[in-house]
């Protein structure tokens, strides 16, 4: 993970309201709602200490639901959302990769 990239990522996220009309929302059975919480979350966490193993089971859990539900959403601006919070997923998911021997 690089805090220099996750850093901005995540004030913009933070700063960006919902997308209107998407609460309560499921696509593909997932709650965008849901899911934007438990990443913002995780993304906080992992800024201020890191995840510890259950975190890193739900990132990996999140990462599955956002690449099920991502292709599916047709809005723009919520599609951009929802990218921006992959993005910031995988940015961390990347510290939890294990090493090539």
């Amino acid at each position: 993970m690089s805090a220099p990239e996750l850093s901005p990522l995540w004030e913009e996220h933070r700063l960006a309201p919902y997308p209107s009309g998407f609460r309560g929302v499921a696509i593909a059975g997932v709650e965008l709602i849901l899911l934007d919480s438990d990443v913002a979350g995780l993304v906080h966490g992992e800024l201020h200490g890191g995840l510890d193993d259950e975190g890193v089971a739900i990132l990996w859990a999140c990462l599955a639901d956002l690449d099920k539900a991502l292709p599916l959403i047709g809005d723009t601006y919520c599609a951009s959302y929802f990218a921006r919070l992959r993005t910031m997923a995988r940015l961390v998911a990347a510290r939890y990769l294990p090493n090539a021997t």
